[in-house]
């Protein structure tokens, strides 16, 4: 009996154990299922927090590497009403991951002098480098020219900004401030070799004629730098190396950059602007002996310049004859005419990008009756916000060229070197409206106006046909085998870095 019992009560505690262990699991389970929801959760948060927070990072690298298009070189989708904000974005600090440095065996270095003014200097400086990167040498940063007729002093890292140079080409090229300091002594004390390339050279020059200098002597100064390479016949990458340098590499000073937001800033507060660079300087037409519309004594003092510099080579130069020709800038009566005959509205803003007009306000009076919102970065600005570039001419061109970059419409009235690479650098940021005027066309159909052979009507009709195909729009460079001067010019149209967007390329 007391067995019977005893198992009874054994049993018994047994089911109550197995009852206890039940409920224990029951519960661990429910708990686990209660748990892993809420720890899955609190691990897809933080995941999503960590790839939110990489994109941003990214996105933050991507907006400094490829924008805004005017200050960075790169495209941006920046409206005007983001300038301000630019600004204020660009004054806190960034870290840019630069590129990795590219290895070579360097074969010496390449000391360069830059002659003209800015922009002829820009694309001498372009082609410098590419040179430098193609025959595995070092290259000194440019010396700008100090001797022209404008006389600016600026050093290098006056108007670029030097560092960023050096950085966003460094996995092409090695760009050093100055030469080490036992290469230094020996230029010091003329042991070194200095010539000027051949104009218009292809890369075979500078691996056969340049290279074997260079590894001669070490050092060699190219003392001249305009034109020397080709239009055409180059390598794709040897052209794109020179866009990239131009439209990437070679970042102006932030305090010149800043000031051109500024500038862009009150203009489009006003609305769309014109930028006409108009090329009617006593320089240029000193130099170029054009001289239609001036009297006799503005006729005689241009004559007087023109002979006291010996390096202008042409001297007696018949101004009618070559304004026919069409090789004058566009006087401002003609320019007036002009941008009258092809619609422009005349409430427009006009910035005037250029120096001091010959002739003053008499020459400028048809212009400003035609266009009354004409303005200069002189009338924008307050007096000291150019102190730092008053007397630098070149200060002053970079400014001009940055306010050019942004413009509805950029209008040159010559083809000099600013008109030629700011056309190709506003092809570049989306094929941006630039008139290309025909002066040889437009002077002829003017002096019909004038002499009454031509109705108003007719004439605006002839010229705005005339001009409807250049607006900047994409074409192939015009080539002229063994006449460089006369085809046109890789910075004024570098086809080979647009991005065309699948318009076909005219060919004119």
């Amino acid at each position: 009996m007391c067995k019977v019992e005893n198992f009874l009560y054994h049993r018994k505690l047994l089911e109550m154990k197995s009852k206890l262990l039940a409920d224990s699991k029951v519960e661990k389970l429910r708990n686990s299922f209660v748990s892993r929801p809420r720890m899955s959760l609190w691990m897809i948060r933080a995941v999503t927090v960590l790839l939110l927070w990489s994109c941003f990072v990214h996105l933050m690298a991507l907006g400094e590497m490829w924008g805004p298009r005017l200050f960075n070189g790169w495209p941006s989708c920046f409206t005007h009403n983001d300038l301000s904000t630019a600004a204020e974005i660009k004054s806190l600090p960034t870290k840019i991951a630069l590129p990795p440095k590219r290895v070579y065996q360097n074969n010496g270095y390449l000391m360069v002098s830059c002659n003209g003014g800015l922009n002829q200097m820009r694309s001498a400086i372009c082609d410098m480098v590419t040179v430098a990167r193609y025959i595995n040498v070092t290259l000194i940063v440019p010396e700008l020219d100090k001797t022209s007729f404008w006389n600016d002093p600026s050093e290098f890292n006056d108007i670029f900004d030097v560092d960023h140079f050096i950085s966003s080409l460094r996995d092409e090229v090695r760009i050093l401030r100055e030469l080490p300091p036992r290469l230094k002594k020996r230029v010091e004390l003329g042991m070194y070799h200095a010539m000027p390339p051949i104009s218009w050279s292809n890369m075979s020059y500078y691996q056969n004629q340049i290279l074997p200098l260079v590894k001669k002597h070490k050092v060699l100064h190219l003392n001249k730098t305009d034109s020397r390479l080709a239009n055409n016949g180059l390598p794709v990458e040897v052209q794109k190396l020179r866009c990239r340098v131009n439209f990437n590499g070679l970042k102006f000073t932030p305090q010149i950059e800043e000031l051109g937001r500024r500038v862009v800033n009150i203009l489009r507060e006003k609305g769309p602007f014109l930028v006409l660079h108009l090329r009617y300087e006593m320089d240029m037409l000193a130099f170029s002996g054009c001289s239609h519309g001036c009297n006799t004594e503005e006729e005689e003092e241009l004559t007087r310049m023109r002979y006291a510099y010996p390096w202008w080579k042409e001297k007696v130069i018949n101004s009618a004859v070559k304004r026919k020709e069409g090789l004058c800038p566009l006087t401002p009566e003609e320019t007036a005419l002009t941008l009258t005959a092809l619609g422009i509205d005349r409430n427009v803003q006009i910035y005037i990008a250029a120096g001091e007009i010959y002739g003053g306000d008499r020459r400028m009076k048809a212009l400003t009756d035609a266009f009354p919102n004409v303005v200069r970065k002189e009338t924008l600005l307050e007096s000291s916000d150019l102190d730092f570039c008053r007397n630098h001419s070149s200060q002053m061109a970079a400014l001009d060229y940055l306010v050019a970059l942004e413009s509805d419409i950029f209008v040159p009235t010559n083809d000099g070197n600013m008109a030629r690479v700011v056309e190709g650098h506003r092809r570049f940021l989306g094929f941006k409206k630039t008139i290309q005027l025909n002066r040889k066309f437009l002077v002829r159909l003017i002096d019909e106006y004038t002499e009454g052979l031509l109705t108003w009507d007719v004439f605006s009709s002839t010229v705005k046909a005339f001009h409807s195909t250049r607006m900047g729009s994409p074409k192939r460079r015009l080539v002229i085998p063994n006449k460089p001067k006369e085809e046109d010019y890789f910075y004024a149209n570098p086809q080979e870095c647009l991005q065309l967007l699948d318009v076909p390329l005219r060919v004119i």
